[in-house]
């Protein structure tokens, strides 16, 4: 199953970021904090090496609180700051700007010693299609001023938006990266609807999901499917025993995979099926 999808436009927002990295004094990176390895683009490191950064691991609500503290304190440890949100009911965007601040704080202090005070701080805001960007945006600036789309690749062309409290953003277009090298990533970002479901066909993904889940968090697949969680089981029973126990069933009692793959998708990404963390700092992969 090979997801590879890099538009066009992703490449001229390669060459943006680039240029406009000289304008801002910090970059915040909106990652899934489900999937904080997947949802991230690798080649922004390069893109951005020295300047400052802050991590904002978004959607922390619908991840496993341990894994929000396990992945708080691995990319603190890279040098990194890091603030965990919830774009939706707006839980923890308050602490945007005093994060900010405080990850500037020299910075600001030399400006002072220079004069050059009531400069504004400018922040580019990066990330993958449909890591909740462009709702983070609305939420910190408390006005639409980003377009939101659950189409990936909606956020076109850059914006500056002034927050008046001496902080202005930039925001960009989501970037993906050329290739998924790893399949996981692709279908990391395909289970939580950053990639568009069309290229990729429901059935297998949910088996996928399932089957990651199973193997991660067996228990919360018991809770809310009445289903029986076996050691190294296969996806594809998995689902069919949740259609079962659901009663999705069609002519000749046959189950009806197809709509248990499209209601398992959504009560993952819609947080009712619990809270995940599907990818863990290295070494810290085995919890139940």
């Amino acid at each position: 199953m090979n997801v590879q999808w890099y538009p066009g436009h992703m490449t001229k927002t390669r060459r943006m970021i680039e240029s406009d990295l000289k304008l801002v004094d910090l970059v915040t990176e909106v990652i899934d904090a489900r999937i904080p390895i997947s949802s991230r683009n690798p080649d922004l490191n390069c893109l951005i090496e020295n300047k400052p950064r802050l991590i904002v691991l978004n959607r922390a609500d619908q991840a496993d609180p341990q894994g929000n503290q396990a992945w708080r304190k691995w990319f603190l440890s890279q040098g990194f700051h890091v603030l965990e949100t919830d774009s939706k009911t707006g839980k923890g965007i308050n602490q945007f700007p005093l994060t900010i601040m405080s990850a500037l704080k020299e910075q600001i202090m030399q400006w002072r010693e220079k004069g050059q005070v009531g400069r504004p701080v400018r922040v580019m805001v990066v990330g993958v299609p449909n890591v909740g960007k462009s709702t983070f945006i609305n939420k910190v600036a408390k006005k639409k001023s980003a377009k939101t789309g659950d189409r990936p690749g909606v956020t076109r062309g850059k914006q500056w938006i002034s927050m008046g409290t001496g902080l202005d953003l930039l925001d960009t277009p989501g970037i993906l990266w050329p290739k998924f090298e790893d399949q996981t990533v692709g279908r990391n970002l395909a289970f939580t609807g950053a990639v568009k479901d069309e290229i990729m066909d429901t059935e297998t993904l949910a088996c996928y999901l399932i089957e990651t889940l199973a193997a991660r968090y067996p228990a919360a697949l018991t809770a809310r499917y009445g289903i029986a969680v076996l050691p190294g089981a296969k996806g594809w029973e998995l689902l069919k025993s949740a259609a079962k126990k659901r009663g999705f069933l069609i002519s000749g009692g046959e189950p009806n995979t197809e709509r248990m793959a499209s209601t398992l998708l959504d009560e993952f990404r819609s947080g009712k099926l619990g809270r995940f963390t599907l990818e863990m700092p290295e070494g810290e992969m085995g919890h139940g």
